[in-house]
């Protein structure tokens, strides 16, 4: 009869442990992939590319990014074993009507991640992070690599003065 009930109490624990995870992970935002050109030939498997994918961000409506990322081919690449290089450029643009939320006008949210994309199997992912800078009333886009142990210096950033939409 302990057993039963250590069990039960234990299956609980999980569900709520799995239901926390799921609360605190950030929304996952996913980006339409625009193209890509092949930049080194493989024999086996597909070739070394430049990928564009945009994505929209998911606190401020009117605003999208771009990135052109290396992605790693061959047998690697195709299994999904690879790791990407760390190269990646952004370009954001305003499309729409901006309204900043007041937590992103405070500054609350400086540093914020709006994009994230694992670029090997473990440990290794492309990010996008925003602030804004008040004084100019720009919205500020970094994007940069990193790794567990150590990232990348690597970084592209850009900007999107906010202005009326007509």
């Amino acid at each position: 009869m302990q057993c039963q009930v250590n069990t039960k109490k234990q299956q609980t624990m999980n569900v709520l442990l799995i239901l926390v995870l799921i609360l605190s992970m950030p929304s996952i935002v996913v980006a339409d992939q625009i193209g890509s050109v092949s930049t080194k030939f493989k024999m086996l498997g597909a070739n070394d590319k430049i990928v564009i994918e945009a994505f929209d961000d998911p606190d401020v409506a009117g605003a999208t990014c771009y990135l052109s990322r290396a992605k790693t081919g061959g047998v690697s690449g195709v299994v999904g074993i690879a790791e990407d290089t760390s190269d990646a450029s952004i370009a954001c643009r305003q499309i729409g009507p901006i309204s900043l939320p007041e937590k992103v006008k405070n500054g609350q949210e400086d540093g914020k991640e709006v994009f994230k994309k694992s670029t090997s199997l473990l440990f290794k992912s492309l990010q996008v992070v925003r602030f804004y800078d008040a004084k100019r009333n720009v919205l500020v886009y970094l994007t940069y690599s990193d790794r567990i142990i150590e990232g990348s210096p690597k970084n592209s950033i850009s900007i999107i003065p906010i202005t009326p939409w007509h």
